[in-house]
């Protein structure tokens, strides 16, 4: 079934498509000025908001959505930061999970506080227009 869209369909698209860059760059951003990667603030956060607290390299890969040997060189990088710690399973050994070390936990509340004051600003703009997109989409059944 295709949708038709109007000009302001697009720009309320393009506008949700702003908002989101604008905060990917902020956090981007801010883990640079942490002295992290952006992926590796991304990984941290993947694995603290894990209901166990740590994830397998292929957990991990699909939480970030990039390929498993990525996921494999990315984990080795903060292992060697000293970031994480890389633990093989006990009962498949072919598993490799990865959960924070103190440093890594340190790292991720800091910039957690950062981000956390960055969408006390921007959510209002973002809801709203998500509310838009919901809004026309509900309308237009």
């Amino acid at each position: 079934m295709s949708v038709e869209f109007s000009q302001e369909r697009y720009e309320v698209l393009a506008e949700f498509r702003y908002q989101v860059r604008r905060f990917l760059r902020f956090s981007d951003e801010a883990a640079r000025q942490a002295d992290l990667e952006p992926q590796q603030h991304q990984m941290l956060l993947a694995i603290k908001g894990s209901p166990t607290g740590r994830l397998t390299i292929g957990a991990l890969a699909e939480r970030l959505q990039i390929r498993h040997h990525s996921a494999v060189e990315l984990s080795a990088r903060a292992e060697a930061k000293g970031l994480l710690s890389r633990q093989r399973g006990t009962e498949d050994q072919r598993q490799v999970f990865v959960q924070l070390t103190e440093a890594g936990a340190e790292a991720l509340q800091d910039l957690s506080a950062v981000h956390h004051r960055e969408l006390q600003t921007a959510a209002p703009e973002l809801i709203r227009v998500l509310q838009r997109i919901v809004a026309e989409d509900s309308s237009s059944r």
